[in-house]
């Protein structure tokens, strides 16, 4: 039975037997025989327990293959221990041998089987429980429903187990529960489809998981056993294996308890792949890789715990060291990348050209295109180390705290009709002069944890003005500042992750003292201002036990905050040391993904087991150079842009064309609505006016989204109605492509009189010079001998309409993928 075992300690030593099996699984314990393995090496059970045996072959290369399946196995005392499938069940005390048979080879696993608990009674914490959750019970989509499913609610992975009981066994007078008659017990009708269930058939009758529940209803229904020891966490075997194509792999997943014991609970855990394409996984636990090569993850979960198993298969044509030793290293980005693709079986592609880079960088780093003349200079440039120069000169431009302030800005900028214009004018004005002065990252979170006065005078009090609650507050600094959404730990325990509502509304204690007073926020006016400080007195309770909650952060102990001191300082001091496990990656991560397209952590802003890093190495590295140099933002940038990695070709080769998370080549990207709308005005030579912007300015330096602009919107510019209007998308879609072969701006634009295209078609120069500086100002690069051909042929032809030739030029090179990408 599930729980039997949990205390066997002290029968342990009363056997004079070694707890070996379980615990051996801890350290990868294998006994093996050349190329040969089994896990467990050696086992340990108690009565009516099982365990998973798996059979593996290493082969060349690093790769394993499960054999599990091809094995034959026996049992040399079947009184003991049965054997079926590879499933040991313990039969009675005793010790036995299981001969493991693969074609010639042999192998043998002790097993010992112990007496089972004292108390044998079945428990609902502890056997009960994790039936409802392998059945879907507790799911989601289920009884753990906010609102329940037909009056019977359920805590999502049994995160409240209390509850779960009274619902079971107290709820609507018992009903659900026939002591007398255990099988007539609606607990047991409706998921066998005795009587109607709109949940479908979950269990058979007669099956083990209807016995755990039939018999637990039969002895009392005992809600834990008084040494019932206390479950703190899961493994699973194998943890990181490479794999041929096709093949398959079974896993087997450990749960362990606080006294120190271990068993299988594979047959009670769920599991869910995250690159389905990539490899598949069975409700028990069977991995089927498919046809790609690539890296996935396999998430396992049991009873709100989770852990993972990395699935690598790497391309069918392998490189030796010398291969990965010899590639070019810029910095230690490309040596934590190399090696990552060392495991791939990948080689990365090509350095992209200079024009590519240039073109690439002023787009990253300032939002615009390069002109015509910059391009031919650097294009000109034989020096090796012009990247680096034009590097240093982009970060040091004016133009580039316009640029990253309106990035960042997508994080905080606030809805207009809820704080008022003053106040949006003021947080957006802080975050560009926090980008112009390059001021330390952990300076600028700092200013915003603990930030007081007025909303018309102070940037990151404008924050509070619009997330008014620590719930609030909580969610958007956790996700922003740390990567960790807890949003769904706001209602009931995190689906994906280890975070309960205790541990949100303890973050939620530290903003607990904020005070206010002033003019309140009255859509669609807003126009007052409010001042925002800190006084002590203020609490926060537990949503469902009332418990005042005390400021803890996560995953880390609780913080004494001196009297009278706010406690926004005191999470500041705990969030902004260089040791956060969280503050560092989460920035290094979000300006990676700012660069490639993809963070290694995707999305950015989601740190959870559940969501690993593609390169947990590069990852950790980027963000202690990023701490270890002062959290400067502009050396983070500069660090990422000299990479090879960085400067890779978006052209994959034939060993990197299915990589799409490892960074092995550029992957492209379309550019943001203010960009290309900038860019655009650039190219055309005619600017776009708007009532709350300066003739002069560029889009990104808008400081608000309430506007009439039907590019911005075709191209993803944040919904100015949401609270807070931040959510971008950036994929591309029909309807930009339909809005640039359409717009009637876009015509009128380009057929301005004083244009770009207006100056070139009525210049003193020959068709080839237009051709080149219509593609140089557009693509940053010269055109191909075909392209010039047609181009000039279709200018000479034009004669009297040269202009209208030059405009028809352009309007075909804006409507490109190679224009709208960033590449």
């Amino acid at each position: 039975m599930f729980a039997f075992f949990l205390n066997q300690g002290a029968n342990l030593r009363r056997h004079g037997l070694l707890l070996l099996g379980l615990s051996l699984g801890q350290a990868n314990g294998w006994a093996a025989a050349d190329t040969i393995g089994v896990f467990p090496a050696e086992i340990q059970l108690p009565v009516n327990d099982q365990q998973r045996l798996l059979v593996h072959q290493r082969l060349a290369g690093g790769m394993v293959r499960d054999l599990s399946r091809e094995a034959s196995f026996s049992s040399d005392n079947p009184t003991v221990i049965t054997v079926e499938d590879g499933i040991l069940r313990a039969a009675s005390e005793g010790l036995a041998k299981v001969r493991v048979e693969v074609g010639a080879r042999v192998l043998n696993v002790d097993v010992a089987v112990v007496p089972a608990a004292r108390d044998a009674r079945l428990s609902f914490v502890g056997d009960v429980l994790p039936v409802f959750a392998k059945a879907g019970c507790a799911g989601g989509s289920c009884h753990a429903k906010p609102q329940g499913q037909n009056g019977f609610s359920l805590s999502v992975f049994s995160f409240d187990p209390k509850s779960d009981y009274r619902e079971v066994v107290k709820d609507q007078r018992g009903r659900r529960v026939f002591p007398a008659l255990p099988s007539e017990s609606l607990l047991l009708k409706k998921p066998t489809l005795a009587v109607e269930h709109e949940g479908g058939k979950r269990l058979e009758v007669g099956s083990p998981f209807y016995r755990i529940i039939h018999d637990w209803i039969a002895e009392g229904m005992l809600y834990q056993r008084p040494d019932e020891t206390k479950l703190v966490g899961i493994e699973v075997f194998p943890d990181e294996w490479s794999y041929e194509k096709e093949a398959r792999q079974q896993l087997v997943v450990t749960a362990r308890y606080e006294n120190g014991l271990r068993r299988d609970v594979t047959h009670l855990a769920d599991f869910a792949s995250n690159e389905k394409e990539l490899a598949e996984v069975g409700e028990d636990g069977l991995v089927q890789v498919g046809s790609l090569n690539g890296e996935g993850v396999v998430v396992v979960r049991y009873m709100g715990e989770v852990a993972l198993t990395r699935i690598t298969v790497p391309t069918s044509r392998q490189f030796g060291d010398a291969v990965y030793a010899g590639l070019p290293v810029s910095n230690f980005i490309d040596e934590k990348a190399h090696g990552r693709f060392q495991k791939l079986g990948i080689l990365p592609s090509d350095l992209c050209s200079d024009s590519e880079f240039i073109r690439r960088a002023f787009i990253d780093v300032l939002g615009v295109l390069p002109e015509p003349a910059e391009v031919r200079r650097f294009l000109a440039d034989e020096d090796a180390a012009k990247r680096g120069r034009l590097i240093e000169r982009l970060l040091d431009d004016p133009r580039y705290a316009d640029t990253w302030a309106n990035r960042w800005g997508d994080l905080f900028r606030p809805n207009i009709a809820r704080v008022g214009l003053k106040s949006a004018y003021t947080i957006d004005n802080w975050i560009r002069e926090c980008f112009a002065e390059n001021k330390p990252y952990d300076r600028m979170v700092r200013e915003i944890l603990t930030a007081k006065g007025s909303t018309h005078r102070v940037g990151p009090a404008v924050i509070y003005r619009t997330r008014r609650e620590p719930a609030t507050l909580t969610t958007l600094f956790s996700q922003v500042f740390l990567g960790v959404r807890l949003e769904c730990a706001r209602c009931h325990h995190h689906p994906n992750e280890k975070w309960s509502q205790t541990d949100f509304y303890q973050f939620a204690a530290f903003f607990a003292e904020m005070k206010r007073k002033g003019t309140g926020i009255s859509p669609p006016i807003s126009a007052g201002t409010e001042y925002f400080y800190h006084a002590p007195g203020g609490t926060v309770n537990h949503p469902v036990s009332n418990a005042v909650m005390k400021a803890t952060p996560l995953g880390g102990g609780q913080l004494e905050t001196p009297n009278g001191v706010d406690p926004r300082s005191t999470l500041a001091d705990w969030m902004l040391t260089p040791e956060n496990p969280y503050f560092a990656k989460a920035m290094a991560n979000r300006v990676w993904g700012q660069f490639f397209g993809r963070g290694i952590v995707h999305p950015v802003d989601d740190f959870r087991a559940s969501n690993p890093p593609s390169n947990p190495e590069m990852l950790e590295a980027l963000a202690d150079d990023f701490a270890a140099h002062k959290f400067d933002l502009k050396h983070l940038m500069r660090r990422i842009m000299q990479s090879r990695l960085y400067q890779l070709s978006s052209v994959p080769n034939e060993t990197n064309v299915q990589d799409i998370q490892n960074f092995s080549r550029f992957y492209r990207r379309r550019l943001r609505a203010e960009n290309l709308e900038d860019i655009v005005n650039q190219i055309t030579g005619v600017t776009s006016e708007y009532s709350n912007l300066r003739l002069d300015a560029r889009k990104v330096e808008l400081w608000t989204t309430i506007m009439s602009s039907p590019m911005l919107e075709s191209f993803g510019l944040p919904n100015s109605s949401e609270n807070c209007p931040c959510e971008r998308d950036n994929r591309p879609s029909m309807v930009q492509a339909l809005h640039l072969m359409n717009s009637d701006k876009l015509q009128t634009q380009l057929a301005d009189k004083q244009g770009r295209a207006a100056a070139l078609g009525q210049a003193d120069r020959s068709a080839g010079e237009i051709v080149d500086e219509v593609y140089l100002s557009i693509y940053s690069r010269w055109p191909s001998a075909g392209e010039r051909a047609i181009a000039v042929e279709a200018i000479e032809t034009a004669e009297a309409k040269r202009q209208q030739a030059v405009e028809d030029l352009m309007w075909a090179l804006i409507n490109s993928a190679e224009f709208v990408f960033n590449h």
